[in-house]
């Protein structure tokens, strides 16, 4: 009796799971209808927009051709009425003197005849000459030389078909998280996802997405081409439920199966709450230590960390609150410069932590590294400095424009800076002319507080203008606008911070 109990209890786990994926099937097939129905009405007007634009270049091709027809119109009429004119007066003349010849002719004085006869004959054979060949001869035809040849825009216009106005990938497969490599340590969690093995479609990033710990929204902590990330300053003792999603030009997948993590709940604990295995190597990529209340990303592999900071009441400006950074031992961020989200014209060196540029015009090149909350601060060196361009810095969503200087669009916040004062620019609004600009040696630095959405920055460790920009929420990565003429370097160890903090 027992045995089939558990056989059928085990049966029934499986069907329970082909019912689960039953629904999430239908899910997405209901998600499809409504998508069928939306991409119907982009294509419609896709459509009528293409054949509109056509008419439209029809009509400025008929108004163009019926001008050259007026034109020609035009021409064919003055040439023939010049020629009535001439005629007309030449008739006139001939008939006078033809008139005056008959009188002439009339006279019954010998004498007087003979004396002007000559004369006479000689100017009638003159207009007779006159009116010799071609005088008579129409100069103009009738006929409009002009054939308008269609045949090739008609066999175009019955040739116009249907052709797939989307050439791209299919919509990628929903991603596997893969749970040997996630894990929870305090209060951060590490997840990491992977395609299918059998799938072959294009993938160009992922979103990962998080509840707020007890079983709210999600909201989306992580955009980028990586596959792991390690989420700072979760709650204590707290419940988050996790899925990533993969996106490309088609479109996005379908979320990954939800993840359930549990963060730890003695905060002084040095012991990990861990819901799978985690491997040893994994837990060395970064130190561990338990940060405030707040949701932060970061791509966890070597070499492209940071660290939140901690704010506290009293750091009312840049110098004060580098002071109590550098006195509470916090490490301060750091970032390389992400190839992949730069203009092709930016040239990479140094283990992507020095950029320059083989274009005049300016050009954008973000960091790998987003900040959503906490208190964050980097420094930027100027390495190299000709002929005094105005470099940018400042912070930027991932999708600022990259060929122009930062501050251009309304998706960046930035100071640009010559070699005698600076400007804060956005949506490209200029304010804040400040004196104290930048050579070579130089050293630039950010102070991004997103508890107070405030950007300050400063110059060689002075604040530089009062605070730049406020009110700012959101997801955020360093970026510099900059040209051939200079070099910038991402500092790993910003001026003033000591050298034990360096991460290696």
């Amino acid at each position: 009796f027992f045995p089939l109990q558990s056989q059928l209890s085990q049966a029934l786990n499986g069907l329970s799971d082909r019912a689960k994926e039953a629904k999430e099937f239908l899910v997405q097939l209901r998600n499809m209808v409504q998508q069928i129905q939306e991409n119907s009405v982009e294509f419609e007007a896709c459509l009528v927009a293409q054949c509109d634009a056509l008419i439209d270049a029809l009509n400025r091709r008929k108004a163009q051709l019926l001008s050259r027809v007026n034109k020609e119109h035009e021409h064919k009429l003055k040439v023939v009425r010049d020629q009535i004119s001439h005629c007309t007066v030449k008739l006139r003349q001939t008939t006078g003197l033809m008139e005056y010849c008959l009188e002439v002719i009339k006279e019954n004085d010998p004498s007087g005849f003979l004396q002007i006869s000559d004369a006479l004959i000689r100017r009638v054979h003159l207009t007779e000459d006159q009116w010799g060949k071609g005088t008579l001869t129409p100069r103009m035809t009738t006929d409009f030389d002009l054939n308008l040849d269609n045949a090739p825009l008609l066999q175009s216009i019955h040739q116009l078909d249907f052709v797939q106005m989307k050439v791209s990938s299919p919509v990628p497969a929903p991603p596997i998280l893969q749970l040997e490599e996630c894990c929870t340590h305090n209060n951060s969690a590490t997840l990491s996802w992977k395609q299918p093995p059998l799938s072959t479609v294009q993938v160009e990033g992922y979103i990962l997405e998080l509840d707020d710990g007890n079983g709210g929204q999600f909201r989306e902590v992580y955009v980028g081409k990586e596959t792991m990330c390690t989420v700072d300053g979760l709650h204590f003792n707290s419940t988050y439920s996790a899925r990533v999603k993969a996106f490309n030009k088609t479109g996005v997948s379908p979320y990954s199966k939800t993840l359930v993590l549990q963060t730890s709940e003695d905060t002084q604990s040095e012991e990990q709450t861990l819901p799978f295995p985690v491997p040893l190597e994994r837990s060395q990529l970064r130190r561990m230590s338990p940060f405030s209340s707040t949701l932060n990303l970061q791509p966890s592999f070597p070499g492209r960390s940071y660290f939140e900071l901690r704010s506290s009441a009293h750091q009312l400006s840049l110098h004060s609150s580098l002071q109590s950074l550098n006195s509470a031992g916090e490490l301060i961020a750091w970032f390389s410069f992400d190839p992949a989200s730069a203009h092709a014209d930016i040239i990479f060196s140094n283990d992507n932590l020095t950029v320059t540029c083989n274009s005049y015009d300016d050009r954008v090149v973000l960091g790998k590294t987003g900040f959503s909350k906490g208190l964050h601060y980097w420094e930027l060196s100027i390495d190299r400095y000709d002929n005094h361009p105005d470099p940018a810095f400042g912070v930027a969503r991932i999708d600022v424009l990259k060929d122009a200087m930062l501050g251009k669009d309304d998706k960046a916040w930035a100071m640009y800076v010559d070699n005698n004062r600076s400007w804060f620019m956005h949506n490209n609004s200029h304010t804040n002319r400040t004196e104290g600009g930048i050579t070579k040696g130089a050293t630039v630095g950010v102070l991004l507080d997103l508890t107070r959405r405030t950007l300050t920055f400063s110059i060689n460790e002075d604040q530089q203008g009062p605070v730049a920009f406020e009110n700012l929420e959101g997801l955020f990565f360093p970026a510099v606008s900059l040209n051939r003429n200079v070099q910038v370097r991402a500092l790993t160890v910003p001026s003033g911070a000591p050298q034990q903090h360096t991460l290696r």
